[in-house]
């Protein structure tokens, strides 16, 4: 039979799902041989946040059904000529999941009811197993490809993550545009339109740049409370203004320099964080701000080297989808391994054994 993983990537500027065969060498194949595997996704919506809690349980579905129609035979079992196929595993990393989605197995388990209901395979008594983690988890696996180490993932949010692969785990930041999430793609646009509110009370002219930026972007001043505070996809849009920042920190602008310096500095900090005793001294970062380069990228480095000159920085393997890709053949092989706080699977909650 031809094998199949789904992994699912959630985050506050979008989401994506992916399919990719597993090598012939099985689940457990090296991890080269699943980075030349050919990798087919899907885009789908960003996550949202509102009193009632986060959309991660309702995307992660949508995304999964959207797989299914996008590629019908690796789902329904049989494939051209009568060839058998069947997908194995799911795994799926999302923002917020340990603090904003009530019981996160859950939604391991209503991933695995869906499958059920899809007729995957038709020669399997159960559908396939599912795990589910915190994005720090698929972004780690993505990037250090299952090695020991800490990683700094760099979105919409920020967070970091340390782990030696087995008993060692420690999670620095995640908490929020409201309370965390240094350095990443919130907190960079967030104290963008700071510094453009302050140019615009006159308190300090030197966000000028970033005020004519935020009004082409946003228009008028006195209708952004009412386009930020009432979105439920606020920290994705605070997000989009990133690119400003960054442009204009190309450009000279002082005040947006100093924020993409920050940002980079406050990054490795939480990196750093995570390198708990027992962990490997390897530290990546990860997500399109990083990958961007640029002054973050060099703030980082350098904090880095100035803070810990013991630590290697690694280039990143593989992004996250790789990593809820990498996640979903370890379920299928039984190999997940399982943390309540950041990473979850139907094999916990009734599921295949």
């Amino acid at each position: 039979m031809t094998s199949f993983v789904v992994g699912i990537d959630i985050g506050g500027s979008g989401s994506r799902v992916a399919i990719r065969e597993v090598a012939a060498g099985g689940v457990d194949a090296a991890a080269g041989a699943r980075a030349r595997a050919r990798r087919r996704e899907l885009t789908g919506e960003r996550v949202g946040i509102t009193a009632t809690g986060s959309s991660v349980p309702e995307t992660a579905l949508a995304l999964l059904r959207a797989a299914r129609d996008a590629w019908p035979e690796e789902f329904v079992g049989v494939g051209a000529a009568g060839t058998a196929r069947g997908i194995v595993g799911v795994g799926l990393g999302a923002t917020g999941l340990a603090t904003l989605v009530e019981q996160p197995e859950r939604v391991a388990e209503s991933l695995q009811r869906e499958l059920g209901s899809m007729s995957y395979r038709t020669d399997a008594a159960t559908p396939p197993p599912v795990a589910v983690a915190i994005d720090a988890v698929t972004a780690h696996l993505g990037a250090l490809a299952g090695a020991g180490g800490a990683i700094v993932a760099l979105g919409t949010g920020a967070i970091a993550l340390g782990t030696d692969g087995r008993d060692v785990w420690r999670r620095v930041d995640g908490w929020g545009h409201l309370l965390g999430d240094r350095g990443g793609g919130a907190w960079i646009g967030l104290r963008g339109l700071d510094a453009a509110i302050r140019a615009y009370d006159g308190v300090d002219d030197a966000g000028v740049a970033l005020l004519a930026a935020a009004q082409h972007s946003f228009v008028e001043v006195l209708t952004w409370p009412s386009q930020l505070y009432t979105r439920a996809d606020r920290a994705g849009v605070l997000a989009g203004f990133t690119s400003d920042v960054a442009t204009l920190a190309v450009e000279g602008d002082a005040a947006a320099r100093g924020t993409m310096t920050d940002a980079g500095t406050e990054a490795a900090r939480s990196v750093l964080a995570a390198l708990a005793p027992g962990i490997p001294p390897r530290v990546a970062a990860t997500g399109g701000l990083i990958a961007a380069g640029g002054l973050l990228a060099e703030a980082f480095a350098s904090t880095i080297a100035s803070l810990r000159p013991d630590v290697e920085v690694v280039a990143a393997l593989g992004d996250p989808l790789d990593g809820a890709l990498l996640l979903a053949e370890r379920v299928a092989q039984g190999s997940a391994l399982r943390h309540p706080s950041y990473l979850w699977t139907t094999r916990d909650v009734g599921g295949t054994p």
